[in-house]
């Protein structure tokens, strides 16, 4: 027989550098309880079923896998969200993108626009928040815009409409008052791209050309044909490409132009705003 506290103990995830958490996570789903179960009750007895389960969840995360494809879930902001291998997992840092948008902008009616939504995570928080805005989350994967869409269905999100569209190109003649976007700005050549949990994430959410700023520069460039005068442009990018992106911002006519730093102390987005 084998008992929660003994699985846990016994989970050998060393390469981890959460394994702790790792390990509960994945003992919880394997029991389909919570992690405070785990706590409260650590003699409780473990049927062989669960207990394989959980090995083979370890196994693949021995190998590298995120946590978040084995269970297929992420928390992000106050929701649940489906994550799949076709779309970037939502990080905490993100939640700053959230936390800024609904700072900046004014609590009455707004029509709002997400680029590259992947899982949905940042349109679909601001929904929540905000009942009264009208959010677009667009991405260029297929599998993205059908997963987004069954994050919106689960979670009852009426006020979000989730479409193909790489970037602006399905998007034309429209315009919102504010535009946020986690795009894709690593280095091609970034020697993270081959240490952990990115490993297994899409390039293609991950990497922008030779100076990781191809997709900054154009949603930059393009923005102010699809924002209302005074319209907002908030924008996450790499720990050392503040600058540049807000210069970028100031040549494509941008005013307070400014970067929000995230709970590591880095500078991690950038935001600015069309002139009245």
């Amino acid at each position: 027989m084998t008992i929660i506290a003994s699985l846990l103990r016994n989970a050998q995830l060393s390469e981890s550098p959460t394994a702790q958490l790792d390990a509960e996570l994945l003992l919880a789903a394997a029991l389909g309880r919570t992690r405070s179960y785990l706590r409260t009750w650590p003699e409780r007895i473990v049927e062989r079923d669960a207990a394989q389960r959980f090995e083979s969840y370890l196994q693949r995360r021995r190998e590298g896998e995120p946590v978040a494809y084995i269970l297929g879930q992420q928390g992000f902001w106050t929701l649940d969200l489906e994550v799949a291998p076709d779309t970037l997992i939502p990080r905490p840092e993100t939640e700053l993108l959230v936390e800024t948008a609904l700072a900046v902008l004014p609590g009455g009616p707004a029509q709002v626009l997400d680029l590259g939504t992947g899982t949905g995570a940042i349109a679909l928080a601001l929904a929540s928040e905000r009942p009264v805005w009208q959010l677009t989350a667009v991405d260029r994967i297929e599998a993205a815009v059908a997963l987004a869409e069954r994050n919106r269905q689960r979670l009852g999100l009426g006020n979000v409409r989730v479409q193909l569209s790489h970037w602006f190109e399905q998007l034309a003649g429209q315009r919102f008052a504010m535009i946020l976007s986690n795009p894709p700005y690593i280095r091609e050549q970034d020697p993270h791209l081959v240490r952990g949990d990115v490993r297994f994430e899409p390039s293609s959410a991950l990497v922008a050309g030779h100076d990781g700023l191809s997709d900054l520069r154009q949603i930059i460039e393009q923005a102010p044909q699809h924002l209302l005068p005074g319209g907002w442009l908030l924008l996450e990018h790499g720990y050392d490409q503040a600058e540049a992106v807000c210069a970028l911002f100031a040549e494509h006519g941008f005013v307070d132009v400014e970067n929000r730093i995230d709970l590591g102390g880095q500078p991690r987005i950038s935001l600015g705003r069309l002139p009245c």
